[in-house]
């Protein structure tokens, strides 16, 4: 796929709003089942304590956030959750631990749980933070698909919003996964204070990379008290639906995935999301350390809309 320039990306974004949606809905019946979602479950396997500071987290050391710390969960209780997960209609099974990098010690108790959690039949997909050498590769012989790696914003907002890890050991973490046979799993958060060249720069990082993330999570900021962006302004309804409309356009094979912040956004707006071209949500009433819309709303908006779990 050619690059796509910062003012392409930009002229997507200021189509009149009818005129993007109708085009993002053209590439999504192109590539995806129309009324089809993928549906995914994130369990936090270890919560807090982390020593980055990203600005929207409630489990960095820096900040006030009142989370309980909690260690790393046993096997069985991963085990459990997984199973519980594809009885409730996920494909895909994630799993977070709050660390700067892990630990080998710890590597090896992740790369079990990946290994039960695919025997269980289900894909597997974590975020771990940066990863060392050979980390990756590990995993994927442990049977990992996806990694999480997000971005978060575009590489001039970046330095506003997280101090202690920059933009390119993000790049490389990415690099790394890919290097390994890894499927990526990167995207963003919006209603940070970016501003639309910002989301737009954000777009255009990831689509350089080669080849583009299979998944792509768009999240709206979830404003936690004790963080430094407990008081940052929403982001619009109708400029996040548009960032959605522009990600199916720019990605029009890889799952969009309408992610944190879903339990504040109205049955409208997610109905406007889909039709963007969003078709991946997490399903679960917690999303690592913030509320997730209800499994029975979902279920109900599910049957409003006619959508139904991709198989």
């Amino acid at each position: 796929m050619t690059q796509p320039t910062l003012e392409e990306i930009l002229e997507l974004f200021a189509l009149p709003f009818n005129d993007l949606l109708f085009r993002a809905q053209q590439v999504h019946r192109e590539h995806f089942p129309a009324n089809a979602v993928q549906c995914s479950t994130l369990l936090s396997i270890k919560t807090g304590a982390c020593p980055e500071d990203c600005g929207y987290c409630a489990q960095s050391v820096h900040h006030e956030a009142k989370l309980p710390v909690t260690p790393l969960m046993p096997l069985a209780e991963v085990v459990a959750a997984a199973q519980a997960a594809k009885s409730q209609g996920a494909q895909r099974f994630c799993m977070g631990a709050a660390w700067r990098s892990p630990h080998e010690r710890d590597l090896e108790k992740v790369a079990e749980m990946v290994q039960a959690v695919k025997e269980l039949g289900l894909e597997t997909c974590v975020t771990l933070g940066m990863l060392k050498p050979g980390q990756a590769e590990r995993l994927q012989v442990a049977g990992l698909d996806y990694y999480n790696h997000n971005l978060d914003t575009s590489p001039e907002f970046y330095g506003q919003v997280i101090h202690t890890r920059g933009y390119a050991e993000r790049l490389e973490t990415l690099a790394a996964v890919r290097a390994a046979g890894l499927k990526v799993c990167s995207g963003g958060i919006l209603g940070m204070g970016e501003s639309r060249r910002d989301r737009a720069r954000l777009l255009q990082s990831l689509a350089a990379l080669e080849p583009a993330p299979e998944s792509i999570p768009i999240n709206a900021l979830v404003p936690i008290a004790g963080t430094p962006l407990a008081e940052a302004a929403p982001i619009d309804e109708i400029e996040f639906v548009r960032t959605i409309a522009v990600a199916r356009i720019l990605f029009p094979s890889s799952y969009v995935r309408l992610a944190a912040g879903r339990e504040k956004m109205g049955d409208s707006l997610q109905a406007l999301a889909f039709l963007a071209g969003a078709n991946s949500i997490f399903l679960g009433d917690r999303l690592l350390t913030t509320n997730n819309a209800s499994s029975d709303h979902d279920a109900a908006l599910f049957a409003k809309l006619g959508l139904q779990a991709a198989v």
